[in-house]
């Protein structure tokens, strides 16, 4: 990297700090902070959606993935995320902005205290927020590894600098500074694969030699079960993308909360998993193309890097890195803003009831919380490798405990599962959690689809059969809840308005 480059990166950031200023006038409250007063556009949260959904993990442990085993990684990664979130759109996204109209919620763990009761919103708020910051971490440690790769600056400098930035925006803008740079994000990163794709069909003979890899890839590379991705780790992770990706994590969950309504959401839903049918396959290509170009390479985890730096002319260098940037500052910011939410929302008003006991949360707590997320994530990046790396944190441990603790926030959401109580969902969160450490630590010679589907099933079977074997009636509250996000309607003045603080007593 040379000058040039470091403009094109100071650019950008310029870029973000503009928007960023923009976005600070929308902010005159919580509920702009966390949900954008419930207006945005649906083309902009679909957008948003999709760039929150992944990080500079794709072109980092993703990328080893595809130079090591092929066309998998958009087997097991991008379609099955494009099919669940089709199904999401008809489901859930709804849902959750209907969510917002009826009970004024800025947080989606909020509405759990009327659905089941405070105990059980506590219990997985907290396991949620501790999950989420682990989550991040690796995505902090996954940009570092870019950042050194490009400009041998130090990892933890590298992470300091995303933190930093991460920090600037989400503090000041809220959820309209994030969704607005995740629009913005997306232009960069759209010029910067056409780029890569133009770099690599110029090294191949031209644009007509583009299909003629596939037969020039490794053995194996264009199956689409290949490596430890057997078609069971396909199956079980298609499973949490359902749940992750339609509000089991909590940032995804946001984008349709700040719908104006439900059928916005849904729009919302659609334009995402488009982008995730068909983004992809331009995405990957260079890093499926890697192994015929570049053979050698000895870290897999670097061959996105290492063409850039080979390929590409200086400018547009720095362009690709500020690409896969801005992905984690993507999905770091969003998941900040919605773990802030949470434990603005949720959390802080359990433990300090007099502090938080009336009216809005303080958008000053709000941002201190912002604050210290950022830095407690930052500290786990610089100790990724005591976790197992990067990958591992992102696809065993994330894998394995999302499940048990989304099941019972958006199952909670469907009238088919009306009768499933707290019990139902204390019940599966224990058993999902208390699975994963048994397979993970204790069961020896466990494969890594078995490590991720077994607690999201039995979570599954006792939420299920919990709510089956149920035989006391549904509360009045509950039923009328349920009914209430079926269909867009206006508010329905039955249903509690959500507060920052719930009572302490279950309902």
């Amino acid at each position: 990297m040379n000058g040039i480059d470091y403009v094109v990166m100071a650019l950008y950031a310029l870029m973000i700090v503009m928007i960023t200023l923009w976005a600070m006038r929308k902010v005159g409250s919580t509920k702009d902070f966390f949900a954008a007063g419930g207006k945005m556009p649906w083309w902009l949260s679909g957008v948003s959606h999709h760039m929150s959904g992944y990080s500079a993990a794709v072109f980092v442990a993703y990328a080893a993935v595809a130079y090591k085993y092929g066309i998998t990684i958009y087997f097991w990664w991008a379609f099955p995320i494009s099919i669940a979130v089709f199904i999401g759109s008809v489901i859930f996204a709804p849902r959750w902005a209907r969510l917002r109209i009826h009970m004024n919620i800025e947080s989606p763990m909020e509405y759990l205290a009327t659905r089941y009761n405070v105990p059980t919103q506590q219990v997985l708020a907290w396991s949620g927020v501790l999950l989420k910051t682990f989550d991040v971490g690796a995505k902090w440690a996954a940009i570092a590894i870019i950042i050194n790769a490009f400009t041998g600056l130090d990892p933890v400098f590298g992470i300091s600098i995303s933190g930093v930035l991460c920090l600037f925006y989400t503090v000041l803008g809220g959820l309209w500074a994030d969704a607005c740079n995740d629009f913005g994000q997306f232009v960069v990163q759209f010029i910067a694969a056409i780029v890569m794709v133009g770099a690599v069909a110029f090294h191949l003979g031209g644009f007509s030699q583009l299909p003629a890899i596939w037969d020039k890839l490794p053995a194996g590379h264009t199956d689409i079960v290949a490596g430890p991705y057997s078609m069971g780790f396909i199956l079980a992770y298609f499973v949490i993308y359902t749940l992750s990706y339609n509000g089991g994590t909590w940032n995804l969950a946001q984008r349709f909360i700040a719908s104006p309504r439900g059928k916005d959401a849904r729009k919302a839903a659609l334009l995402s998993a488009a982008l995730y049918l068909i983004w992809p396959l331009i995405l990957f290509y260079p890093m499926w193309a890697a192994p015929i170009l570049f053979p050698n390479i000895t870290d897999p985890s670097q061959s996105y890097s290492i063409m850039a730096m080979q390929l590409l002319p200086n400018g547009l260098i720095g362009l690709v890195l500020v690409a896969m940037f801005t992905h984690t500052l993507s999905m770091t910011s969003s998941d900040t803003n919605a773990i802030t939410a949470v434990v603005t929302r949720d959390i802080l008003p359990v433990l300090f009831p007099r502090r938080f006991g009336s009216g809005q949360s303080s958008l000053v707590v709000a941002r201190m919380t912002v604050v210290l997320f950022i830095l407690i994530t930052l500290l786990i990046a610089i100790n990724a490798n005591r976790f197992g790396g990067v990958l591992s944190l992102l696809i065993i441990w994330f894998g394995g405990l999302v499940g048990p603790i989304s099941i019972p926030m958006l199952l909670g959401l469907l009238p088919w599962f009306r009768k499933c109580n707290a019990t139902a969902a204390i019940s599966s969160w224990a058993v999902g959690v208390v699975a994963f450490f048994l397979v993970k630590f204790v069961i020896p010679g466990m494969s890594t689809a078995e490590i991720v589907a077994i607690p999201v099933l039995l979570s599954l079977a006792v939420y299920t059969l919990s709510g089956w074997l149920r035989r006391s009636p549904v509360s009045l509250q509950v039923d009328s809840l349920l009914n209430a996000l079926n269909q867009d309607q206006i508010e329905n003045p039955s249903l509690p308005k959500v507060e920052p603080l719930y009572q302490s007593e279950s309902r």
